[in-house]
Parts: C-alpha cells; sequence; structure tokens
C-alpha cells in the first residue's frame, strides 16, 4: 500500500466512511500520489481545533457548512462531533436551519447587491426569520456561524452586516477569523469527499 492509500483510508476512518470509498477526485488524488493529500487530511484535522472557539463551536460551524454544501458524509461525521462535544439536539438543529435560512438570505441580499436599485431595497424581503431573534446557540455565535455561511456562499453584503454586527458584540477578530477558516476548509474537503 502507498502512503497517499495510508492517508486516504486513515482520513475516511477518522470521518466515519468506509475505507473502500472513492470519489472520483478521491480516486484522481490517490492515482497521481499527491503531496496535497497530506494538507488535505491535515486541513479536515484543523476544522476541529481553534484558539478562539470551543470544540462544540467547531463541529456545528462544519456541520452548518456541510448541510450548506449538501454533503451527506461531512453531515454524518460533524453530527457525531458535535454530540459528542455535549452539543444538543436544538444546538445541531439550528445549525442545520441557520445553513437553510441564510442559503435563501444570500441569494436574495446579494440580487439586491448586484442590482443596486433603490427600488429592490424598498419592497419587503418577506423572509421569515424568526430563528435568528433568540438563537439557542446565543446571538454571537448564530451571527458567526451565519458569516461562516454567508462567505462561503459568497454574499458581500451579509458577510459585511454579520461581520459588523459580531464587531459590535464584541467578537474578536480572530474568532471570525477562525469561523471563515473552518467553513473554507470544510467547504475544500467536500470537493473531494462528498
Amino acid at each position: 500500500m502507498n502512503e497517499s492509500t495510508e492517508i486516504i483510508q486513515e482520513l475516511l476512518q477518522a470521518i466515519g466512511v468506509d475505507t473502500a470509498y472513492r470519489t472520483s477526485s478521491l480516486t484522481l488524488l490517490e492515482k497521481g500520489e499527491s503531496r496535497y493529500l497530506r494538507d488535505f487530511k491535515l486541513n479536515f484535522t484543523s476544522t476541529l481545533t481553534s484558539a478562539h472557539l470551543d470544540a462544540k463551536e467547531c463541529a456545528l460551524l462544519g456541520l452548518s457548512t456541510a448541510v450548506n454544501n449538501t454533503n451527506e458524509p461531512l453531515i454524518a461525521y460533524y453530527t457525531k462531533y458535535a454530540e459528542e462535544q455535549g452539543a444538543t439536539a436544538a444546538d445541531i438543529a439550528e445549525a442545520v436551519g441557520c445553513a437553510s435560512l441564510l442559503a435563501s438570505n444570500n441569494i436574495f441580499y446579494r440580487f439586491r447587491h448586484f442590482t443596486q436599485k433603490e427600488k429592490y431595497t424598498q419592497i419587503p424581503a418577506r423572509i421569515r426569520m424568526q430563528l435568528m431573534m433568540k438563537p439557542v446557540t446565543g446571538k454571537e455565535f448564530f451571527e458567526l456561524m451565519s458569516l461562516a455561511i454567508s462567505a462561503v456562499n459568497g454574499c458581500e453584503m451579509c458577510v459585511n452586516a454579520h461581520e459588523d454586527s459580531l464587531i459590535k458584540l464584541g467578537t474578536t477578530e480572530e474568532r471570525i477569523f477562525d469561523a471563515v477558516r473552518i467553513a473554507s476548509l470544510v467547504t475544500a474537503t467536500g470537493k473531494v469527499i462528498f
């Protein structure tokens, strides 16, 4: 067994996927004995830790991002990891709800931003957002998840609005940066394992 296959099997085992599992992307990396596989594994592992977020927060950010990206193996992994870190069913449901709500918000507000027509800012959005009013994970963390998903979805208006809210809530820029870092690495993992 070559080093690439070993790395892939270790990663798949950690994620809880059968070690024989392969996507076309994973197969190409393995066949080419890509040096990237070492980085890929380390990057995935780094989604579980942060100097500025606790393990439960890392898990919920990972879950929300996996849901946003409709990645079943990673949804299962981060759900289990979140539960192991003390996340309740309500916490987990909120991470899922955040991904869904932000999908609609990011499309809607990106449209408003792209068109830059005053008329569209005057028409009521008519998007229910009760989930944002009293989040079970707390206002600050819900904003952090919202920012991370908005960054993944590429909504400049939403990224700026959530980042501004977080700064006003007293969140450090390091905490914000790590949340987006985790979301970016979960997304990168999902390009190969899906």
